[in-house]
């Protein structure tokens, strides 16, 4: 499994994705509540963010990266950080963020039912 098919299916599931058509090669923007849900998931995997990028109303707004904040990518510190201070800074933000997934984690047969068996 590559590593957009594994986000659709383990991180993504039952969220709206806002990116448009036109936009292909984008992973996807999220609502703020959803991508508050998309940070607890992969940070029970273990999941890193390399960069967050919100826009708002379309234009992009700015982009926050792990570097930034002296953190490795997989270090939930920096993105709960991050996030907590585009929140604060304008409300109505569409993220996406650029992603780090483990090859050990994308060849796991059922990686979110290891982790939560309910």
């Amino acid at each position: 499994m590559d590593k957009i098919e594994f986000l659709k299916k383990n991180i993504f599931q039952n969220l709206e994705n806002l990116t448009d058509e036109s936009e292909a090669d984008a992973i996807g923007y999220f609502s703020e509540s959803d991508f508050a849900i998309i940070l607890e998931r992969i940070e029970k995997l273990g999941i890193g963010i390399y960069r967050i990028e919100p826009r708002l109303e379309g234009e992009r707004f700015a982009v926050k990266v792990h570097e930034d904040y002296r953190k490795k990518a997989t270090d939930s510190k920096w993105y709960k950080k991050a996030f907590a201070q585009f929140k604060k800074q304008e409300p109505k933000l569409q993220y996406a963020a650029s992603y780090k997934v483990s090859e050990k984690l994308l060849n796991k047969p059922n990686p979110v039912g290891d982790k939560d068996p309910s």
